[in-house]
């Protein structure tokens, strides 16, 4: 009996990029395969962040996901046609 075999690559975009995700793939692992390491700044002084603890504990690795401010990258499945943009401070403009 055959092993379990993975769908196609899809695409999503980040920042208006096109990346390429694979199934299964959170949207931070996409990011990261596609090399890159931050998606979101900091509220006071505007340093990037990313991925750091990889399993939702943090809040390091929130982005803006198909409108949706907040969202702890490293637990969203990348599905095809997602739409990431960084996030600034909390991710609510103003």
């Amino acid at each position: 009996m055959a092993g379990a075999q993975p769908g196609p690559p899809f695409e999503i975009s980040v920042d208006g990029r096109t990346v390429i995700a694979l199934p299964g793939q959170s949207v931070a692992a996409a990011l990261w395969g596609a090399g890159i390491l931050a998606w979101r700044t900091t509220r006071r002084g505007g340093r990037p962040r990313g991925a750091f603890c990889g399993i939702g504990q943090c809040y390091d690795c929130l982005a803006t996901v198909n409108g949706r401010p907040n969202r702890r990258a490293c637990l969203v499945p990348a599905q095809p046609g997602d739409a990431i943009t960084t996030q600034r401070g909390d991710g609510h403009e103003r």
